[in-house]
């Protein structure tokens, strides 16, 4: 007999990592396309691409199978190709360098601003260019917007593509500076609708979730068009308009992917949208709560004090003290059915990354956090008990640890 999700989280853990907020109006959501019969990518897609629009403040959204299609394809759209660098942060999780790497180009890993600010380094962007780039892919670390002002300010000087990696980031916003025909306006703009193509995950651990699924966003006509036909196998046109007597046939105008939607998902993605505001709010409310409780422990830092955005909460990350153990303290909270992680080891260590991004004496930052940083369960649904447990944990790890010592 399959065990349900909260069945198996209460065997498992007292405070999961992550948890997600479904409920039967997603069930009779997705009841009501199966009673349809039409359960490709069709009109419940495309309305909640226009939906979702709407919300992050773009003309255009395309919904994909999941967030590393979104980042392949905002790169080939803005036209990376081998012999082409595109700088992004090695703090991030592999899609973002990997995106990349599809198309041929070669990413160039830049540091994060500091302790406090776990996002990419405008001054290391500007340092990292040279006449081979073309590109800048930012990720929204955690949900907190990056310094788009200053680093739409070095895209426009260079004359490089902003891709914006938020999947951590939907539903926040910062204030940016842009010309308004009479001089410049501040204007909170939603993250991605800032560079010139946004990409958005809807796995199973984000702000809202459809269990796979990405969606891409953008202004941009052109890039617009560009996503259109490589989302599906580069035809002009789709089984849904065929169905609707729109077309006969299609033409096959360039090599296209098949990274295509499906209406179960985009049926829980509309409810999930509704859902995204005041779920987002009861995560600010944890991180509120976490930061007044954490404050008096001298052995953790909580980056992202002071911000002037307004963040999505996606993550909690602590960062520990060096002389602390962090694998240490990680078993100490899973002994006490705490879920932790670590977001993330930074990509320049791996493998796969070692002959491609030689970082030498480079990235100081973060190599400094990548050994310290982790992260404690954040979601909608964890409440202050729940936080209460987590702290007195932590608590009790640093006073049985220095009475050890």
């Amino acid at each position: 007999m399959i065990r349900s999700r909260k069945d198996y989280i209460l065997t498992r853990w007292k405070v999961p990592l992550s948890d997600i907020d479904i409920g039967e109006e997603e069930i009779r959501a997705v009841t009501g396309v199966l009673r349809s019969r039409w359960l490709s990518m069709g009109p419940v897609t495309a309305e909640f691409e226009s939906q979702f629009a709407q919300y992050v403040g773009v003309k255009h959204a395309f919904a994909v199978a999941n967030c590393t299609a979104a980042l392949h394809l905002a790169s080939v759209a803005v036209g990376l190709r081998p012999g082409d660098r595109a700088i992004c942060p090695s703090l991030t999780f592999v899609a973002t360098a990997n995106a990349i790497r599809y198309t041929g180009a070669v990413p160039i890993l830049a540091d994060i601003t500091s302790e406090n600010d776990l996002n990419i380094s405008p001054e290391e962007i500007e340092r990292k260019i040279d006449s081979s780039t073309k590109a800048i892919s930012v990720v929204h670390y955690g949900g907190y917007p990056c310094a788009m002002e200053s680093i739409l300010s070095i895209a426009k000087r260079h004359d490089l593509y902003i891709i914006e990696d938020a999947a951590h980031a939907l539903g926040a916003a910062t204030y940016v500076r842009l010309d308004s025909g009479d001089g410049k306006k501040t204007v909170l703009r939603q993250c991605g609708a800032l560079g010139d193509v946004g990409c958005f995950s809807f796995f199973a651990n984000k702000n809202m979730v459809t269990g796979e699924g990405g969606m891409l966003t953008t202004n941009r006509d052109d890039v617009a068009e560009k996503i259109r036909i490589l989302r599906s196998h580069g035809m002009t046109t789709l089984t849904w308009d065929r169905e609707q007597g729109h077309s006969f046939s299609y033409d096959v105008v360039g090599l296209g992917y098949n990274y295509r939607f499906d209406e179960m998902r985009a049926a829980i993605g509309l409810i999930q949208l509704k859902k995204l505001e005041f779920n987002n709010q009861r995560r600010a409310v944890a991180t509120s709560v976490y930061k007044k409780k954490l404050a008096e422990i001298d052995e953790i830092h909580i980056p992202f004090g002071e911000v002037q955005s307004r963040p999505a909460y996606h993550l909690f990350p602590i960062i520990l003290d060096v002389n602390i153990g962090r694998n240490a303290f990680m078993e100490f909270m899973q002994e006490n059915g705490i879920q932790t992680s670590i977001h993330y080891p930074a990509i320049h260590t791996f493998s796969a990354y070692r002959d491609v991004c030689d970082s030498g004496n480079d990235l100081t930052v973060t190599k400094d956090i990548a050994k310290r940083i982790v992260t404690l369960p954040l979601y909608p649904n964890l409440e202050e008990h729940h936080i209460d447990y987590i702290v007195r944990t932590i608590k009790r790890y640093f006073t049985e640890t220095a009475a050890r010592s």
